[in-house]
């Protein structure tokens, strides 16, 4: 073949090269091998492509470690002026990142109440949520907080009732907590009383056991007095 047939060969197979990507591209599926592109290690198509590839189909479900308040025991929360409340966690095997977190506390009486100034809803790389009741509270006076024990739900992309799967955030209700309100202070010179005091001083004088225990100690001590009175003697 000739210098320029062989020129005008290779210009058509370019042209026909360029034509056949392009075509790809605009169906919406060019990959790298299509346009000659070939990665080193670390290689990715794509953020889904990267995600999605990096997690093992036997592997464990991303996991929420909680790491404030303690899992160990319940913790109380005042709602009131100036509280605010802070759960903190870690993650465990997430490889796939939420685009968003939800979370919210469900009432032992059936209500839901949404955590954070988010509404609820906050990054999926947060690891932290502040709420405060006290706001809510005062903002919400159709659904208020109730003095009652509180769990605290957390999902994300999958929602709340979302199967394990690995690498990807499992839904978490593991914590509790608890809500009260103070009650206002009152001086004694106001009238304050102890509304329990009285009634816990009664049954202890009427309490048979009360009264022999006095007996006991009176005896014990006559006896004792009496002893040391004829030593002294």
């Amino acid at each position: 073949m000739d210098p320029q047939r062989r020129q005008q060969a290779t210009s058509a197979s370019t042209v026909a090269s360029v034509s056949s990507v392009s075509s790809a591209s605009a169906s919406g599926s060019t990959s790298a091998a299509a346009i000659g592109i070939t990665g080193g290690p670390g290689y990715t198509s794509g953020a889904t492509a990267s995600s999605t590839s990096s997690v093992a189909a036997d592997g464990e479900p991303g996991v929420i470690v909680f790491t404030q308040p303690p899992l160990q025991s319940t913790s109380f929360y005042k709602i009131a002026a100036g509280e605010y409340v802070t759960f903190g966690w870690n993650f465990t095997y997430l490889a796939v990142t939420p685009s968003a977190i939800t979370v919210s506390a469900v009432c032992e009486n059936g209500n839901t109440y949404p955590i954070g100034p988010t509404n609820g809803v906050i990054a999926g790389n947060a690891q932290s949520v502040v709420w405060y009741p006290y706001g809510y509270q005062t903002a919400n006076p159709s659904l208020p907080l109730a003095q009652a024990s509180y769990t605290l739900h957390i999902w994300g992309d999958g929602g709340e009732s979302a199967i394990p799967t690995p690498g990807y955030l499992e839904p978490n209700s593991q914590l509790q907590f608890s809500l009260y309100t103070p009650q206002p202070y009152t001086p004694l010179a106001s009238g304050w009383s102890c509304a329990g005091c009285g009634a816990a001083l009664a049954q202890f004088d009427t309490h048979p056991a009360s009264i022999a225990l006095l007996t006991t100690l009176l005896i014990i001590f006559l006896s004792g007095f009496t002893t040391l009175r004829r030593v002294w003697d």
